[in-house]
């Protein structure tokens, strides 16, 4: 045999491999998981606004007054505040407003970012910073329903 025609060997190329291991089953399985990954994450990011974060503003907790004090904005920031938070967290778990609420809470960790650095001397300014990411992630893939809210609004 020549050389342009001896057999293919035994080996498969990777590209092969990853052709053949695509599957339309295979793309429908990883866009289900990924759709219940990006869930949870929402679920969890629910859970942290309106329990972890928002709730010890809107009970008065002593750290969180102690806070506002300390920033100077007193208690009705911190109200307003915790219940932008809490509405965040319920929008987050609700279809047709889980982007606008990934937005708003995104907006919301850039004001908490500005304040840990310039009051705070950035203590715990990392973690608005961390938040942002799956806020983003959140907005960028749920955006498809922004358009299904403005559709909403525009019946009335």
């Amino acid at each position: 045999m020549s050389e342009t025609t001896a057999p293919v060997s035994s080996t498969t190329t990777s590209a092969a491999v990853t052709a053949a291991a695509v599957t339309p089953g295979a793309l429908m399985g990883r866009a289900r998981a990924a759709r219940v990954a990006l869930r949870v994450v929402q679920v969890l990011l629910a859970l942290f606004y309106g329990v972890a974060s928002a709730l010890p503003k809107l009970i008065a907790h002593p750290t969180a007054v102690e806070a506002f004090d300390r920033i100077g904005w007193g208690s009705g920031a911190m109200y307003t505040i915790g219940a932008l938070e809490l509405a965040g967290a319920i929008a987050l778990l609700v279809p047709v407003l889980q982007s606008v609420a990934a937005i708003a809470l995104g907006a919301l960790m850039v004001g908490a970012f500005i304040v840990q650095v310039t009051a705070f001397d950035g203590q715990n300014a990392a973690t608005p910073l961390i938040l942002i990411v799956p806020l983003a992630v959140i907005a960028w893939t749920r955006r498809a329903h922004n358009g299904e809210l403005l559709r909403m609004l525009g019946r009335r």
